[in-house]
């Protein structure tokens, strides 16, 4: 009786699941919410009823579930999921993620496992061995036990989440999103492992920087190096001894690359590229939070805003996960279980990029008689290989062999010189999936709970920015530091076993701070060590300062601050070093017509990289375009000069503002005639490109974002605000000034009023091009505007814009779940 009870259920409720598709005409209902006004919500009622005219409920049988989940989907693309065990909640989680983000979350499993070739053709077999190689391969109970009770359940319930939305799709293709049907293949069932055995996307450079800081040591010397990058602690670095900073070939990093790359795309097709992703530290992060002492509600604010790749769909995923014991909102990784930003009801935390140096490039010598061989100690040491069968569209399976050394697989062998190249990292280790962590800290508490669940992060090493409902705010550093022996990490070594791991240094011993004084805590990437510290946990992986100087200016420039200024600080486009080289501009004179054009542009500019704004164009288009490699034409070999893309701006600064220290006896006449010469060619460029009257110069007619997909479903182009140096961060490749990375997520946190919280997440929410939050969220985005990011359950229900009930599948399933 109760099954019949149950089918007849099914057949009324889904009767009227058409209108579970929202239309866009039901997400322009939802209004914006600017950076000025926060959202108004009604006193919130558990047991309040939907509101009239609210959408019906579609009831979706799903596999594996033991209990009903019910999900709420906002006006804004938001799910907010209720379940009655966590076991429940993370299966609906993986399901829903699958619903929103299938073809994406899909597409990084393949490019992680190394399984393009599957499915796009041999083409993509180089991409896939290199993938393999930065696979974990370690003990997996060691990995599950890392993260903490529960992280292998919930993985193991969210990848058969993800199966149970791949298996509904194989009954009712109709619903499978585009993408698939224009690359010719199905989505893929996942194993629990797939979670948290990729980590070639873990966010680290150093690797990179360890390669040009030998080519320029080899091409003139270690004197070079103070010259391309100011170390943070004060340091000065040494060859390691048997090191030859020549002996690197050109494509050392080439497979490096290749492995640890997205999936590219140019002109809406994917493609393959070896090409390195840009100049490093192009990703990080703000986050602040501010004490009830200096806050105009009372309550703490919390803020934060990734700065990461801009792409189709966004990078985060904005969820509410609702079950007895845990109760989180904010945002995640589409792919992962949980999230990583955002609150939990009693403890809010955001999170930006620690500068720690987790990589390095061991260097081998080869025993010339059997060249399988490398040297270790006093004798000599075999490779461990792999070979394994690569799957391969239209054709046989192809076998691939890896190879690895004590310290990490092999990304170089070189022939001619006999020498092989591995990458010792961190990111191979136990406990290191990349905000995989964020399982133990979303549960926390107290202060007190979340350090410790902090002590033991693996990666990417990050700064929390914590704040709770108490009126506490904090920040606390994490992330596995290598315990180096001998060495500093700054420059490649040999592999023969004098520069070794001495196991890693414990989280404990890093610095954090609680409640301090000021009543602000800020985190914006910059070198936050104390100078005198003993642990040395990186020298060349700290953004600049500016950031954060900015952040901190504006937070004490009024006794009392609300949610709104924290929003308007998320937009704040104010560049420090422009103020600064602004005022070195007042005595210097040119006679060349487009040198004193443009500083008689400049002397009034007040530093804003506005979009619309003449000045920043000429700025930022002098500044990263002209200026700088100017600067390190002057002082670097000009091979070194022509490798760095961005040069350090703290070394710039430091010579334009003592330029007798950087260029000897006359160094003023020499800072002045760079700054002419340069400003001349920057005034020219932008005369050829947007006309000769500056009057009509926007700075977002040069630097224009798209939100790219890989199969042409853009987004954009949208023209853009900010630089390198600015809150509302924008960090442009230099001369083409297309942004390489930004905020696409931002939330301002009212720490105990949670229905005041506001977020924005871009382009949208959902990955599916038919869906009306693909898209939706750009917009405001742009113009600097928020979504309400409500909590309590009567704000949800008033702002449902569709409503599901998951039930256990027992049968075929009656509907489909996009409600058709």
């Amino acid at each position: 009786m109760r099954r019949r009870r149950r089918a007849a259920t099914l057949l009324v409720v889904c009767g009227a699941v058409g209108a579970v598709l929202l239309p866009q005409a039901i997400a322009d209902t939802a209004g914006p919410v600017s950076a000025g006004a926060a959202p108004r919500t009604g006193s919130p009622e558990p047991g309040e009823a939907p509101r009239a005219g609210a959408p019906q409920t579609a009831v979706l049988p799903v596999a594996g579930l033991r209990k009903p989940v019910r999900m709420v989907v906002d006006r804004w693309g938001v799910p907010h999921i209720y379940a009655e065990s966590t076991a429940d909640l993370y299966l609906a989680q993986g399901f829903n993620a699958a619903r929103d983000r299938l073809f994406q979350i899909d597409l990084g499993r393949r490019r992680g496992l190394g399984l393009l070739s599957e499915v796009l053709g041999p083409a993509y077999l180089e991409q896939d061995r290199a993938a393999r190689l930065f696979l974990y391969r370690g003990d997996m109970e060691r990995e599950w036990e890392s993260y903490g009770p529960g992280a292998k359940e919930a993985a193991t319930r969210f990848a058969e989440g993800i199966n149970a939305y791949v298996d509904w799709l194989a009954r009712d293709p109709r619903a499978t999103p585009p993408e698939f049907r224009e690359l010719g293949y199905a989505p893929a069932r996942w194993a629990p492992e797939d979670v948290v055995r990729i980590r070639s996307h873990s966010l680290a450079v150093n690797l990179t920087s360890e390669v040009d800081r030998a080519r320029a040591v080899c091409a003139g010397g270690i004197g070079m190096d103070p010259l391309m990058r100011r170390l943070q602690p004060e340091w000065r670095t040494t060859v390691p001894d048997g090191l030859d900073p020549c002996a690197l070939p050109p494509d050392v990093l080439r497979t490096y690359h290749l492995g640890t790359q997205s999936v590219a795309f140019r002109d809406g097709r994917i493609q393959v590229t070896a090409d390195p992703p840009g100049p490093a530290l192009t990703e990080g992060s703000n986050a602040w939070a501010v004490a009830p002492s200096r806050t105009t509600t009372g309550r703490p604010i919390l803020a934060g805003d990734p700065h990461r790749v801009m792409k189709a769909p966004s990078l985060r995923y904005v969820t509410h996960l609702s079950a007895p014991g845990l109760d989180v909102i904010g945002a995640g990784e589409p792919a992962l279980p949980g999230i990583s930003i955002g609150h939990n009801g009693t403890v809010a935390f955001g999170l930006t990029i620690f500068g720690v140096d987790q990589e390095d490039l061991y260097v081998y010598r080869l025993d010339p008689g059997d060249p399988g061989r490398y040297r270790y100690g006093r004798g000599w040491e075999r490779f461990r290989t792999v070979t394994e069968d690569v799957p391969v569209a239209g054709g046989p399976s192809r076998p691939v062999e890896l190879s690895f050394t004590r310290h990490g697989p092999v990304i170089k062998v070189d022939r001619e010189r006999n020498l092989a190249y591995a990458l010792r990292t961190t990111w191979l280790e136990p406990g290191t999936t990349p905000y995989f962590g964020s399982m133990k800290y979303m549960r926390a508490r107290t202060w007190g709970e979340f350090t410790a669940a902090m002590r033991t992060w693996g990666g990417p090493p990050e700064n929390q920015i914590y704040a709770d409902v108490r009126g506490g705010i904090g920040w606390v550093p994490g992330g596995m530091m290598p315990r180096r022996t001998g060495y500093d990490g700054l420059l490649p070594v040999p592999g023969d076993g004098r520069y070794e791991w001495d196991g890693f240094h414990d989280g404990a011993g890093l610095p954090r701070s609680y409640n301090p004084a000021s009543g602000i805590v800020a985190s914006a990437n910059e070198f936050n060590m104390p100078e005198d510290h003993p642990l040395k946990v990186g020298f060349d992986s700290w953004a600049s300062p500016y950031r954060h100087e900015r952040i901190v200016e504006a937070l004490t420039s009024r006794p009392r601050t609300s949610p709104a200024d924290s929003a308007a600080l998320q937009s704040d486009k104010v560049s420090i070093p422009a103020r600064r080289l602004v005022r070195l501009l007042a005595g210097i004179e040119a006679t060349e017509p487009s040198a004193a054009r443009a500083l008689d542009l400049l002397r009034t500019y007040d530093g804003v990289t506005a979009a619309d704004s003449p000045r920043a164009a000429l700025f930022e288009t002098w500044f990263t375009g002209h200026l700088q490699p100017a600067f390190a034409r002057e002082v670097l070999p000009g091979e070194v000069a022509r490798q760095i893309l961005v040069h350090d701006p703290l070394l710039l600064l430091s010579a334009m503002e003592d330029p007798q220290r950087w260029f000897g006896a006359g160094g003023a006449a020499v800072r002045d005639r760079i700054v002419r010469t340069s400003l001349a060619a920057a005034y020219d460029e932008l005369s050829a490109r947007l006309g000769p009257d500056p009057a009509g110069w926007r700075w977002g007619d040069v630097q224009q974002v798209t939100f790219a997909h890989p199969t042409g479903q853009d987004v954009g182009p949208f023209p853009r605000g900010g630089s390198w140096h600015t809150v509302e961060a924008s960090n442009y490749l230099p001369g083409g000034y297309v942004p390489l990375s930004g905020p696409t997520f931002k939330m301002v946190l009212d720490v105990g009023d949670w229905d005041r919280s506001i977020a924005v997440n871009a382009p949208g929410q959902s990955g599916d091009p038919r869906s009306p939050h693909y898209r939706d969220l750009a917009p405001r985005w742009q113009r600097g505007e928020y979504f309400p990011l409500f909590y309590s359950r009567a704000a949800v229900e008033r702002a449902a814009g569709a409503r599901f009930l998951l039930i256990p599948r027992t049968g075929r399933p009656a509907g489909r779940p996009d409600g058709g």
